[in-house]
């Protein structure tokens, strides 16, 4: 026994006292490796806002299933047939808005409710599959590596059928505005989303922090949260800035001003801003991030990733949980696919080819542990980010298309060993 109360943790100084998680700084780390390196190879054309906000909107839709993939895979499954899904989502709702609904309804082409019927179309063939996909492997217990193997062949070819092999379009122009370069919000827009999302954010980091005090929890030193929050706050606007410095080519303008009956004043320009698609991603990442922390499903799937024996004893329906993980997996297939279409104006047959592997790629390689019970959204997010670097860095430099597919196999089976040495070093895998 000891003396007198335990004194208090002595107080963390440099780095540690940030509480920075090491995996994810060596993730950005890494991120920015591959930036500097592919900039230099380039002859600084990789870093320049147009590239950046080409590098954001092809990043979108993998992103968006990745962050499905991290719940997959943390209660101990894999899904194969995304790609699939996502083709057949986008067949099913390409052929509603040009085919479907102005026949059946009698709605005419641009009528203001096709968009919007189009996507609920989507989200709810895509959910149903999910489900069944899930109830094939919660309920009858078949691996879910054989129902979504199965699954990648028969809904890729559903989606061929859908439109007779054909490539549908072009798509409702409100439908189109999804796909990032013909929706954005402009540069005053994207100021404001700027400012609002750095509000948010600095909110979020004093919340946590007064409810950390107001639990007896220690928090960080004043200076480190102050530190944090600025870091914060300049990535934000520094996003916003770079974008806006992305402006409308010339041309385009002229044909903008035209289609409304208007002369462009001569010397005008405008920015493109902050594309829709980036705004659905980070309404997405939120939503399951919130789902994953602060939801009774989000416990319960982290939980049975741990132990899946574990929590059934306990009183967890993992059969149901399994559904309601795939039907969610399915609905996000469903949104990546209006990002897709939208913003190749099309659908076509080739549509969302090997963005199965893609997206297990970003879950892996944003820290999703393939053994169940460890993954998060952010994580995957920038995995998906990284993986897209890669692939456009290098056809910027002229690597082949199966050179391209070699290195980003490689980067995949060297996150999984780094990850499993610092799981190991750190304790969380034994």
């Amino acid at each position: 026994m000891t003396d007198g109360p335990t004194p208090p943790p002595a107080p963390r100084s440099g780095l540690r006292a940030l509480e920075i998680d090491t995996r994810l700084l060596g993730m950005i780390g890494a991120f920015a490796v591959i930036c500097i390196a592919f900039n230099l190879l380039t002859d600084g054309r990789f870093l320049t806002p147009r590239n950046i906000f080409n590098l954001t909107i092809q990043t979108v839709s993998v992103a968006i299933m990745a962050t499905g993939m991290v719940f997959v895979i943390v209660t101990r499954h894999i899904d194969l047939s995304v790609g699939a899904l996502l083709a057949t989502c986008s067949a099913v709702m390409a052929m509603m808005q040009t085919q479907y609904l102005p026949e059946m309804l009698g709605l005419g082409l641009g009528h203001p409710l096709i968009p919007w019927l189009t996507i609920l179309g989507g989200l709810i063939v895509g959910a149903a599959i999910g489900a069944f996909q899930g109830w094939l492997t919660g309920y009858l217990a078949i691996p879910a590596f054989i129902v979504t193997l199965g699954g990648l062949l028969v809904w890729r070819n559903v989606a061929w059928y859908q439109t007779n092999g054909q490539t549908i379009g072009p798509l409702d122009q409100t439908f189109m505005k999804f796909g990032g370069i013909n929706g954005t919000l402009g540069e005053t827009g994207s100021w404001i989303f700027g400012v609002l999302a750095t509000c948010a954010a600095l909110y979020g980091l004093w919340s946590a922090r007064r409810n950390r005090i107001g639990h007896g929890f220690p928090v960080k030193p004043a200076w480190a949260e102050a530190t944090v929050a600025g870091v914060v706050a300049l990535g934000i606007m520094g996003f916003v800035a770079v974008l806006n410095a992305y402006e409308i080519p010339t041309r385009r303008l002229a044909r903008m001003f035209e289609a409304r009956g208007e002369t462009m004043p001569e010397g005008y320009s405008a920015a493109y801003g902050i594309p829709i698609s980036v705004l659905v991603l980070i309404a997405i990442a939120i939503v399951m991030t919130l789902v994953a922390r602060r939801t009774r499903l989000g416990r319960y799937i982290f939980a049975t990733g741990g132990n899946p024996d574990a929590s059934e004893l306990s009183g967890i329906n993992t059969r149901l949980l399994t559904v309601k993980v795939f039907a969610i997996m399915g609905a996000l297939c469903a949104i990546s696919a209006v990002v897709a279409s939208a913003r190749l104006t099309n659908h076509s047959n080739d549509i969302g080819t090997l963005d199965e592997l893609r997206v297990i790629a970003a879950a892996v390689i944003g820290g999703t542990a393939l053994a169940g019970g460890i993954g998060t959204i952010h994580g995957a997010i920038l995995g998906a980010l990284i993986m897209q670097s890669l692939q456009s860095g290098m056809a910027m430099v002229g690597v082949d298309a199966p050179l391209q597919n070699m290195v980003v196999g490689t980067v995949l089976v060297a996150a999984v060993l780094l990850d499993t040495i610092y799981r190991k070093k750190t304790g969380a895998l034994k």
